[in-house]
């Protein structure tokens, strides 16, 4: 497949600039700086194009040959920056990766330079070539060649997705599972002894998995947390994660610091970039609650200016795997789950459409396997990988995560970030009264210390028949789910039928 990517003779390629060199360039294409001493920059489009985007497996159509062979034209009267980096740290796992951007938008490889790690000799694994003022919307994937086409977009999120993309997919191949999930760890004392569990928290782009993954659930010494990873993990048959990147990418709606003090102390670091957060052009002064722009105002921050992190991107070993969702009726705040129950999880990938995805369908139910919208290939060979790690790894245990309303969203109960963070340290100190709910097959809580489990008691917002009625419902809709997925372990399936 790179062989129609021959074509690609720019007038000029700017060869690996520096990060100051980068950001006076941006700077200069109309980014601020913000009372904070960062930089802010604004983009014309300011969320991921989903619906525009194709993979395209095996030997091209036509039209596709001839789209590239148009862009290479294109680019032939264009000066280019390229940028070389490299992802995971843990040795073979490193993958080369190189962008080419069109030169007059330096605030793309300035935030993506800063996503990833130093730069190695050698020929790139992934290339992505990055044409924002192209007239048309659209990205192509070529996972078999390692290349990426970005037309038509200046959102940054697009270029950090696409190495993403690739790098999970490689991963597949090579046998193990590359996941939309964050990591950390919680280092509780259980029975006299401080241990580590190691968590993998899954989650669309929006739904709470940053917020989730970079709280410090107020722990103090010797208790702590350590957080590893915002967005993508390399799962390994032997229940360690890799990690790949060396910053998160959040968003910062409504950013404050008495929620989120660590991730607002990162947004609010010199090294940090803001992307389309409001910001008054006189006085530099920053409004995270400011949606005027868009609600999927982001900062990349650096690993290290988020407090609670190491020099380790990996975890050695997963204990607990939490699926966040976000169901606003008869879902409990948590439910604990079997195996097949969690690789049904997996399957079922419940969520929300947020800003971050598709900002017209944003707050509609949704369901993307494994919360992953990135995955190339056989979505059941996934899930069907992902039940054999769980079976061959018997300490891993799943979770669904609710971090929606529990009775509807006029009446019902919200399920707070302090209710879910209290959650996650009690699913760590193993602290959780759980009960086995019949009509599911799976368990639920009858009591987690700290939290006052009556506020989500269904009898509170339904009646005995919606209860049944709503319950019958998301069954029916689950298992039609999963139907359309052939050569899924039958396994998985059945355990939403007990």
């Amino acid at each position: 497949m790179r062989d129609i990517f021959q074509q690609f003779r720019p007038k000029k390629i700017i060869e690996n600039p520096s990060e100051e060199e980068l950001r006076e360039w941006a700077l200069e294409q109309g980014g601020v700086i913000t009372e904070f001493g960062n930089l802010a920059v604004t983009t014309r489009v300011r969320n991921r194009i989903a619906k525009f985007t194709e993979v395209v497996m095996g030997e091209p159509e036509e039209e596709y040959t001839k789209l590239v062979s148009d862009v290479m034209a294109y680019l032939e009267d264009k000066d280019v920056i390229m940028l070389d980096r490299v992802m995971c740290q843990k040795q073979g796992y490193k993958r080369k990766c190189r962008v080419y951007v069109v030169s007059s938008y330096p605030r793309i490889p300035l935030m993506w330079g800063n996503t990833l790690f130093p730069a190695e000799p050698g020929e790139p694994d992934f290339i992505t070539i990055t044409v924002p003022d192209w007239p048309e919307k659209k990205v192509l994937v070529f996972p078999e060649s390692g290349m990426t086409l970005i037309m038509g977009t200046d959102y940054k999120g697009e270029n950090k997705k696409a190495m993403l993309r690739q790098v999970m997919y490689w991963a597949k191949k090579d046998g193990n599972l590359g996941l939309h999930a964050a990591s950390k760890i919680l280092r509780v004392m259980r029975d006299g002894k401080l241990v580590d569990k190691g968590f993998l928290l899954f989650g669309l782009s929006g739904t709470g998995k940053t917020s989730l993954a970079c709280h410090s659930h107020w722990l103090r010494p010797p208790e702590r947390v350590i957080i590893r990873q915002d967005d993508v993990v390399i799962l390994k048959s032997d229940s360690s994660a890799v990690g790949t990147e060396e910053s998160f990418y959040m968003k910062t709606d409504a950013l404050e610091p008495g929620a989120q003090p660590l991730l607002y102390a990162a947004a609010i670091s010199p090294r940090a970039i803001l992307e389309n957060v409001h910001v008054d052009a006189a006085t530099g002064k920053v409004d995270f609650f400011d949606s005027t722009l868009t609600s999927n105002g982001r900062a990349m921050v650096k690993r290290r200016d988020i407090a609670f992190t190491d020099n380790t991107i990996d975890l050695e070993r997963v204990d607990n795997l939490v699926f966040i969702t976000r169901h606003n009726e008869i879902i409990p705040p948590v439910v604990r789950l079997s195996r097949e129950w969690g690789a049904a999880a997996f399957m079922l990938g419940e969520s929300v459409e947020t800003s971050a995805g598709d900002p017209s369908q944003a707050g509609k139910p949704r369901r993307v396997v494994g919360t992953n919208p990135f995955i190339v290939g056989s979505e059941e060979e996934e899930g069907n990988l992902f039940l054999k790690i769980l079976r061959d790894n018997p300490h891993m245990q799943c979770y669904l995560l609710n971090t929606g309303t529990v009775g509807g969203t006029v009446r019902g109960q919200k399920i707070t970030v302090f209710d879910s963070v209290k959650i996650l340290e009690m699913i760590a100190r193993d602290k959780i009264v759980w009960k086995r709910d019949d009509f599911w097959g799976y368990e639920v809580p009858a009591e987690i210390p700290g939290l006052d489990m009556s506020r989500f008691d269904l009898n509170n917002y339904y009646s005995e028949y919606q209860i049944k009625k709503l319950c019958q419902v998301l069954k029916k809709e689950r298992i039609e789910w999963l139907s359309q997925f052939s050569g899924l372990d039958p396994a998985i399936v059945s355990a939403l039928k007990p």
